[in-house]
Order: C-alpha cells, then structure tokens, then sequence
C-alpha cells in the first residue's frame, strides 16, 4: 500500500471530532408540553455518582460506533426509562468543546405525554427529574461567573529551538459560568450554557 493510499484509507470516510479528545458525550436535551407551555426535563444525579447531585441532561459517554443521537436516546432510556421511540428528535444544537479535553454534544428532542408517563428515573443514577418553563430561562437572566485559563509554561520550555523569546503573549482563556435558580434547584455550568442557547430568540 502507498503511502497515500494509507492516509486515504485513514481519512477517506472519517467523521471529523475534536482533535486529541479523550472522550465524547453526548445529552438530550428533552422538550416536553405542559399545561404552561414548554418545558425542559432535568435530572438530578444520584449521590453515588461522581457530581452527585448536580442538575443535568439525560446523557453519556458515547460508545464505539454510535453518534450523538443514538448515545443520547440510550442513555435517557437507561436513565429515565423513557423509550427512544417516544422521543421526536428536533436537531443538533452546537456542541461544547471542555477545556478538560471532551467534546459534548447535545441532541433536542420532543417528549411525547405518554413517554413522560413511562419515566422512572433510575435510583443508581437518578435522584429526581424535574422540569422547568423555557419562559422562565427566557424571561429570568441566569447569574453569570466567570473564571480565568492561565497557561503554566514549564521554565525548561525550548524558547530559543523554537524561535520565541521568553515573554512570548501566550494565549489565555475564559470560561463563563451561568446559574439559574429554579424552585431549589440551581442550573449550572454546561447545561445552563446549552439551556441559553435553545432560549435564544428564534
């Protein structure tokens, strides 16, 4: 095989990800009508689990093979035991990329009532699931935090064998953290970064 054949059996039918990711996740972002009008269906994850209580979307690790929605649709079903067949997927709103090295990739989807009435979170995984109005993300501004990505050069860094002086401008970050507040429960972090994303004006 050459060696262009080789990079073409490589590249040739690749689905492009992020670049040295260690994992990929995928959520659903779960619409579901109510007597109000639309809302969002949270979980709250179980105290046994790593970050135990804190509010997110049904989701996971994405497995070989599957792309974001099939991962999402698995993991609402597994942890909210709603079936994928009553989910009617809406699209792919943009995806986070983590400093921490993992691309998440969220998926909305419409809830029918009756794959509302079959939910039975899972005890191992869920400790409750709640949902909230979009009109109250839409009307309410999140509380906004922010914290600075400072680069920590190692001082035995090849300055001169790469041609940049010592004080080289390297580059910062700046993560913003929303939080809402609803009914005792705060919304926080990367879910509430995609919560303002699906409230934006349309």
């Amino acid at each position: 095989m050459s060696g262009l054949d080789a990079f073409r059996r490589r590249y040739g039918g690749h689905v492009p990800g992020l670049l040295g990711a260690r994992h990929s996740y995928a959520v659903l972002c779960p619409l579901v009508e109510q007597a109000d009008g639309m809302h969002l269906l949270f979980e709250v994850r179980a105290a046994g689990l790593r970050q135990g209580g804190e509010v997110c979307f049904p989701g996971g690790r994405m497995e070989p093979g599957e792309d974001a929605a099939a991962c999402a649709l698995r993991e609402t079903e597994e942890e909210l035991t709603i079936p994928r067949t009553e989910v009617t997927l809406l699209g792919t709103p943009d995806f986070i990329c983590s400093q921490a090295g993992f691309l998440l990739q969220p998926v909305l989807g419409a809830v029918s009532a009756a794959g509302l009435a079959a939910m039975r979170p899972s005890p191992a995984e869920v400790a409750e699931a709640f949902t909230a109005p979009l009109s109250f993300f839409r009307s309410q501004p999140p509380e906004r935090y922010a914290y600075d990505l400072i680069p920590q050069v190692p001082a035995s860094f090849p300055y001169a064998a790469v041609g940049i002086p010592e004080d080289y401008p390297w580059r910062r970050g700046r993560v913003e953290v929303p939080v809402w507040y609803w009914q005792g429960h705060a919304i926080w972090g990367m879910t509430a970064r995609l919560v303002q994303e699906l409230v934006r004006p349309l």
